[in-house]
């Protein structure tokens, strides 16, 4: 199973990127998904970026896996 997480596209240069999620930053790799831009919610997986989704599913995504997070923790 493949899990990526929607983050926001703050900088990038030719082959690196930094995303944003809650504040929290990290370089990644723009190598599989050169043709994204800055402010796109892009989907990292193993530090890279592989697609990209809208505000909208981005948004619908975060809360489903902070929803699991939260049940995790009562169990």
């Amino acid at each position: 199973m493949c899990l990526a997480i929607p983050m926001r596209l703050m900088e990038r240069d030719e082959f690196q990127g930094i995303v944003e999620l809650d504040g929290v930053r990290r370089s990644i790799s723009m190598m599989l998904f050169p043709e994204a831009e800055v402010g796109q919610h892009v989907l990292v997986h193993a530090g890279y970026a592989i697609g990209s989704v809208n505000e909208e599913e981005a948004q619908k995504t975060l809360e489903i896996l902070r929803e699991y997070a939260d049940a995790m923790v009562e169990i």
